[in-house]
């Protein structure tokens, strides 16, 4: 069985991006920060669904990664 490197690697990098990004997010101009907290968890879940490739638990995530983000950028202000 050959180790799958990308996956550790993948998520010290998003909890990089997203422990560094979401603090200067909230510096933005309303109605701004929840549109682009919104526009990250969409982008999480469709960049989940991609490269879960067969895996369906991962895919679910990711479809209900997109549909909170989508759900934030509407109704959750």
């Amino acid at each position: 069985m050959k180790p799958d490197l990308w996956r550790p690697l993948l998520g010290m990098l998003g909890l990089a991006i997203g422990f560094g990004v979401y603090p200067l997010i909230g510096r933005l101009p309303e109605p701004w920060p929840p549109v682009v907290v919104g526009l990250l968890f969409l982008a999480l879940g469709a960049a989940a669904w991609v490269y879960a490739q067969g895996e369906r638990w991962i895919q679910v995530l990711g479809l209900l990664l997109a549909l909170y983000g989508l759900a934030r950028m509407l109704f959750f202000r």
